[in-house]
């Protein structure tokens, strides 16, 4: 079992998506169970080989696997604190999400091409199994020229997705979409290539490892190749200022795609953590104070990674909030599969008709809001604690940490406003009819939710990881 472990949770799934492919025109939207099936499997190999050893502090799980032995390069895996956990919050939300997505598409395939279109189904899972593996892919990678190919897997079948399944302006919406984010990955290659040069100049050899960016931090690229890597992700993440793709595209994807979406735009956070802070964190500590500052302006606080309970916080965050993402995405995609209604102006008074949907709603809203005791609240309280550690360094820190917990106040606005808007006051007229969804569309938000309140009732489920790597980021931590 242990043999080849992370290769197998990476390759697992990219043989589903062409399993999926075949069987759609026989099997319909059944054949979501084929990507549960695989996503549960990717999952399982990483618990039963990795959980224990990594949660007791044992080394990190490391495998290396020849790709062009003339050229003198290797591909890799690598399992640890930081990797580890994030990858398994990533596969919980896609095997959700591959559960839910069969009864939405299946309406949503019947809406665009009449009738039910098997073989549709089989293209839809054949992408958002591409995404999957490009994602697991990217969170586990030893190598920045493998990131960047599992990036690049994750970004031309997320395009696909968009232009045959979204909605109003799909076609020029999935069009912006890779524009921007194409861009952003050149700026990131462009990264890549200056560390590999910087590299052939220092004791270890020339190596697009990235380990190896630890031995470019007395370079006089170092700078530049930080500069390029966090302009590269914040650009494909959306972030003020290099948003403009952003608003866009967020409301065009199939809703059943919208928490992928959730995780694509903001893997970001964990590459920044993983490149920069881990490995490059002298240099990143330079651009502490802008990102802080930026971060709140955006309201992306994962960007405020200034010290090890910053970074630790920030990355754990980002997993806390893409499960309340997709609670939320979920319940709207819920909604419209219900009502046929995209506008919540013309929704109110469901929460008589549909309570268990309004149930989940208000448990995903209490996500993102980090209020006690799911995950966010853990994550918000960790973070918050690193940015104000930082912030006895500095007047400037210690200000940005206090807009940062005002602006915290926006996200409790913004995320429980809909819910008395759509669930409560008169039943509009036209909604008689409407009524909780199937278990398929409920059990996987359920499941998502019962995970959160976990993690927030025990958080070591994901900080014990994280604290790990503690010893490893010198000079960082006040």
């Amino acid at each position: 079992m242990t043999q080849y472990l992370l290769l197998q949770s990476v390759v697992v799934p990219l043989v589903a998506a062409a399993a999926c492919y075949l069987a759609a025109p026989r099997l319909g939207k059944s054949v979501g169970w084929i990507a549960f099936a695989a996503l549960f499997a990717s999952t399982f190999v990483l618990v039963a080989g990795g959980w224990s050893q990594l949660y007791s502090g044992g080394s990190p799980i490391q495998e290396l696997y020849t790709w062009a032995p003339t050229a003198g390069l290797s591909f890799g895996f690598l399992a640890d604190g930081l990797s580890f956990p994030v990858a398994l919050l990533i596969n919980l939300v896609l095997a959700a999400s591959a559960v839910y997505s069969m009864r939405y598409m299946e309406g949503r395939i019947r809406s665009l091409y009449g009738g039910e279109k098997s073989a549709r189904f089989g293209v839809y899972y054949l992408c958002f199994l591409l995404v999957s593996t490009g994602l697991i892919g990217i969170v586990l990678s030893t190598n920045l020229i493998e990131l960047y190919l599992f990036l690049e897997l994750v970004l031309i079948p997320t395009f696909v997705l968009i232009s045959l399944f979204g909605y109003v302006q799909k076609e020029r919406v999935g069009i912006i979409y890779i524009i921007w984010n194409q861009l952003g990955a050149f700026v990131f290659l462009g990264g890549i290539a200056l560390a590999y040069t910087a590299s052939c100049s220092a004791a270890s050899g020339c190596s697009f490892d990235i380990s190896a960016l630890a031995g470019v931090q007395a370079s006089t690229y170092a700078y530049w190749i930080a500069g390029l890597i966090l302009v590269g992700w914040l650009l494909k993440m959306g972030i003020f200022g290099l948003h403009m793709w952003l608003p866009i595209t967020e409301a065009e994807p199939p809703t059943s795609f919208a928490p992928t979406m959730a995780v694509v735009s903001g893997i970001g956070a964990y590459v920044i953590a993983r490149l920069l802070f881990f490995d490059m964190p002298t240099v990143f500590r330079t651009f502490s104070l802008p990102l802080m500052a930026w971060a709140v302006i955006t309201m992306f606080y994962g960007g405020a990674i200034a010290s090890f309970l910053g970074a630790a916080g920030g990355v754990f965050y980002f997993g806390s909030h893409i499960l309340g993402k997709f609670v939320m995405f979920a319940v709207a995609g819920i909604l419209v599969t219900q009502t046929g209604l995209r506008d919540s102006k013309q929704m109110g008074g469901l929460a008589g008709k549909m309570p268990f949907t309004a149930a989940l709603f208000v448990l995903g809203a209490l996500i993102l809001s980090a209020v006690p005791p799911t995950s966010g609240f853990q994550a918000e309280w960790i973070m918050f604690a690193g940015i104000f550690a930082q912030g006895t360094q500095g007047s400037a820190y210690m200000l940005v940490a206090l807009l940062g917990i005002i602006a915290t106040l926006l996200t409790v606005a913004y995320t429980f406003w809909p819910i008395k808007r759509i669930f409560f006051g008169q039943l509009r007229t036209g909604l008689d009819g409407a009524k909780d969804p199937p278990l398929t569309m409920t059990i996987p938000l359920l499941a998502v939710v019962v995970v959160s309140i976990m993690i927030g009732i025990y958080p070591d489920l994901v900080t014990k990881f994280l604290a790990q790597l503690l010893p490893a980021v010198g000079g960082i931590v006040p």
